[in-house]
């Protein structure tokens, strides 16, 4: 049994319940399939995939070997514990914002439909409508399934959650309707709404079939995307992969050179000794290695991430997946849809131009003439939007519609429709009977009375309406006579298809007097426009795709200030640079298409697989593009963005398909986000250069002394704790620095950029170089001094200088990439304080109480006054640098 062997049922009696249960087997149930859940253990082992953890993981083995061989488990243990903390933070990160994400987008399967079956109409769970069924709809209800209309009276679909367009007027008979909408007249839609109107629809098509369904499907597709960041530690990996190789050799062809010169058992015939030693220097030149990866990054960034996935959370932005914290300050182009996003999915009234005295009888006509209901408890309209909109003004207005319905006799409707273009209502309010209309402007001020003057005053009036985006209405009324009951006797002139344009209708007794024209708008967000201003300052581009007419897509691009006047006069020198229809969109070939993208502000009239051809272009323009949308629609788009936000109020599937969650709705918090990612990346960056800045120090030192022959002069638990400081601790610091505004004022990085810039370079080897020159200094002057050899107490005041440098290093990272003080907003860095005072303790206890554990001894107040001023140069040093250079930048301004 298929769908046509449905079709040819009759209407009157719908299915059999065995007719039902042959088309549940055949078709399935309505239900859309839920993404495939992952297991617990392939999420955690998914966190190893980090292009860091898997070098740290192969040193971890090369380690493990030498352990084995040196009988040292700690540097090995220490590599271990730092891969599983970093990949167990993130799990567990992750898994709390699936758990909260899963209440946020649970679907409700039972929900009440009425279809007809066995010869009368039920109710009926949404999940067990199958194909072939008799759906009823009305007013209010959510359309279930996809269906083919059977019938339809002034049937109208908001079909916003699927093509972004809130009001689609359908048809039973869909031959010879000329409309510009995304899906055929007669075919309603699974998850739209119904607002005005009713109709009789056979199911087509139910579940996974249907066309959200289809879209769904699209949304949970893996997309290979790689986030900017991934891309860059995979860079950053390779590099160390390859410098560490260079330096092993290096170094091991030196250890060996040095040894073959200065040792003797190179002369003799002891070729097991020679053999050893060159086991020796290749463990050596492996150790260095392991010094060299920055086995703390991985925890940084994790701690970064999951520390902004935290505060984001706490300003209404639910972050679903780790990097998307970070991959949104790299985003260049933001595709966003208009209605719910950009607007407030709310018709209003924007302007109400009254032409008539009686205020009252003009509310009246509002409050009859209607098909649309407010709630009595909470105000919510059920109906027709642009209705909805007219009683709200009413209320607003002071008058009870409840009351002026009530109070009236409503003799005769006639709904509206669009070969009409209005509706009209007869009633007898207080003793007199009214005709009631409303509808098209050009339609209702044909059959007006007006003047010759005041025609083209209503007509310029009307022509800025509609230049603001608004959708206008005229509404009018004619006193009748007790024989006057035929409406479309009424309405003669409209049925004779006179161009009344300003000709004046021949019968003056069958004129209306126009009460008023209507300005109607879907309100813009208050929010949007700065929000918007702050995201092209900070050199992301704006584009709007929905599914809305063209006029209205362009005229909201206006108002949030991406169309510009020039905007204009390209787009009417050359079509589709500036705007396109999802149509034209459609029917330009891959190389048109990629080509016209970049320059394309405004796309109308676009259906899901318009939008996401839209970011996979842009994509190969070397573009990170974030998503935003609230429809189903929006899904697949939003999948398949480096970054899909969803709103809060949207869609299920919508909120599946993306990274981040805008808890409410706010376009202002994609600033915000782009805001925390662009700090958090430079967090990053200063945690790198804090590091690589003592690697580089202490594989000089390392090198320095195996050429000398000189042992190193830290301990095993000593470099623990360097260690601790460098990885934990500076993670820690670092990656608590609050975010700051000053970066929506630089550009978008690029994804090619290598995350180690230049400058960077220049700062980690001057600062390296310096610290390794002042280390080796003191270790030889200790060596050489009157005292033959390095005594214990110059071994504890080495090894805390070493701590302090990096202590004061900790300011200048902080500052990284700025040219501010290291002290501005001090007191704002808490957790900096924090770990600033526990180096600083935890330094003093080690050498107080140490003892032979860490191979130290107290010193005295006077030597930790000394050896604090002393190493506070590194600072003082930074600030000067930072000076010069605030100075330079204001000359530079002033110029």
């Amino acid at each position: 049994m298929n769908v046509s062997d449905f079709t040819t049922k009759t209407v009157d009696g719908g299915l059999t319940q065995p007719e039902v249960e042959a088309s549940r087997r055949l078709h399935g149930s309505n239900i859309l399939t839920p993404p495939r859940g992952v297991s617990l253990w392939k999420l955690y082992l998914d966190k190893y995939r980090d292009p860091m953890i898997k070098i740290l993981l192969l040193t971890a083995f090369v380690s493990l070997v030498l352990a084995f061989i040196e009988g040292d488990f700690i540097e090995t243990i220490g590599i271990f514990v730092a891969i599983f903390l970093a990949t167990t933070v993130g799990f567990v990160f992750e898994r709390d914002a699936a758990r909260k994400f899963s209440v946020l987008t649970s679907l409700d399967e039972e929900q009440p439909v009425k279809v007809k079956r066995d010869g009368r109409v039920q109710e009926i769970a949404r999940r067990d409508v199958v194909v072939g069924d008799i759906l009823i709809i009305e007013v209010g209800d959510e359309i279930p399934a996809d269906g083919q209309l059977l019938s339809a009276v002034d049937l109208q679909i908001n079909e916003s959650s699927l093509t972004g367009e809130p009001m689609v007027t359908k048809y039973a008979d869909a031959a010879g309707q000329h409309t510009e909408d995304a899906y055929p007249a007669d075919q309603v839609l699974r998850s739209t709404m119904v607002m005005g109107g009713r109709g009789v629809a056979r199911v087509t098509a139910v579940g996974d079939e249907t066309e959200i369904g289809k879209v769904a499907r699209k949304s949970t597709e893996t997309t290979g995307t790689e986030t900017p960041l991934n891309q860059q530690l995979g860079k950053l990996a390779r590099f160390i992969s390859k410098l560490g190789s260079c330096v092993a050799v290096v170094a091991f062809v030196l250890f060996l050179g040095h040894s073959i010169l200065t040792d003797t058992v190179w002369h003799s015939g002891d070729y097991l000794r020679m053999t050893e030693l060159t086991l020796n220097y290749f463990m050596m030149t492996v150790t260095l290695i392991v010094m060299a990866v920055p086995e703390g990054l991985p925890m940084a960034v994790t701690l970064s991430l999951a520390l902004n996935m935290r505060r984001m959370l706490r300003s209404n932005n639910l972050v679903r997946k780790l990097h998307a914290c970070e991959t949104m300050g790299a985003v260049t182009v933001i595709c966003t849809d208009k209605t719910g996003t950009l607007t407030q999915n709310r018709m209003e009234v924007r302007e109400m131009v009254p032409l008539s005295d009686d205020d009252r009888l003009l509310a009246t006509a509002i409050a009859v003439n209607t098909t649309a209901h407010l709630d009595a408890d909470d105000g919510r309209g059920i109906g027709n939007p642009t209705e909805i909109a007219l009683l709200t003004w009413a209320q607003k207005h002071s008058f009870d519609y409840h009351e002026l319905r009530e109070r009236a006799d409503i003799e005769v409707q006639l709904p509206f429709s669009t070969e009409r273009k209005l509706m009209a209502t007869i009633a007898r309010v207080e003793g007199r009977r009214y005709l009631f209309v409303k509808g098209a402007p050009e339609i209702i001020l044909a059959i007006c009375r007006l003047s010759p003057d005041e025609r083209p005053l209503l007509a310029q009036r009307l022509t800025a309406f509609q230049q603001a985006a608004n959708r206008t209405l005229a509404l009018a009324y004619r006193e009748l006579q007790d024989t006057e009951t035929d409406i479309a006797s009424l309405l003669a002139p409209l049925s004779q298809g006179k161009d009344t344009g300003d000709e004046a209708v021949e019968l003056s007794d069958a004129l209306l007097t126009l009460q008023s024209l209507v300005a109607i708008s879907d309100p813009l967000r208050l929010d949007v426009p700065s929000a918007v201003a702050e995201c092209r300052r900070a050199g992301i581009t704006v584009k709007i795709v929905t599914g809305d007419t063209s006029a209205t897509a362009i005229e909201i691009a206006r108002q949030i200030g991406i169309w510009t006047a020039d905007d204009d006069k390209v787009e009417a020198a050359h079509p589709n640079s500036r705007h396109i229809t999802g149509t034209d969109f459609a029917a330009l070939s891959d190389e048109a298409a990629y080509a016209e993208v970049e320059g394309l502000k405004v796309m109308s009239r676009a259906r899901p697989d318009n939008k996401q051809r839209l970011v996979q272009l842009l994509q190969r323009h070397g573009e990170i593009v974030a998503v935003t949308g609230d429809g189903t629609n929006d899904a697949p788009a939003l999948n398949y963005a480096h970054v899909g936000l969803s709103l809060g109020s949207g869609t299920s599937v919508a909120k599946e398909a993306s990274d981040m969650t805008l808890l409410d709705d706010s376009f202002a918090s994609i600033a915000r986000a782009v805001m925390w990612g662009r700090s958090l990346y430079k967090n990053i960056q200063r945690f790198l250069y804090f590091q690589l800045v003592v690697n580089l120090a202490a594989l000089l030192l390392v090198l320095c002394a195996s050429l000398v022959g000189m042992a190193m002069p830290l301990t095993v638990t000593q470099i623990l704790w360097v260690n601790l400081i460098m990885d934990t601790f500076a993670a820690m610091s670092l990656a608590s620095l609050p975010p700051s505004h000053e970066v929506m004022n630089e550009k978008p990085r690029r994804s090619t950029d290598f995350i180690i810039t230049r400058s960077m370079i220049r700062s980690i080897c001057v600062a390296g170089v310096a610290l390794f020159a002042l280390m080796s200094g003191l270790l030889l002057y200790y060596e050489y001094d009157s005292d033959p050899g390095i005594q214990l107490h110059e071994l504890t005041i080495f090894f805390t200088v070493f701590v302090m440098l990096q202590f004061w290093n900790l300011f200048n990272a902080k500052s990284l990439g700025s040219h501010h003080s290291a002290f501005r907003h001090f007191f704002l860095d808490r957790g900096l304080i924090l770990v600033l005072l526990i180096i600083l303790g935890g330094q003093w206890i080690i050498v107080t109480f140490g003892g032979k554990m860490f191979r130290t001894e107290p010193l005295s107040p006077v030597e930790w006054i000394s050896i604090i001023a002393s190493t506070s140069v590194v600072l003082w040093v930074g600030e000067l640098s930072r000076w010069i250079k605030r100075k330079q930048s204001s000359k530079q301004t002033i110029k």
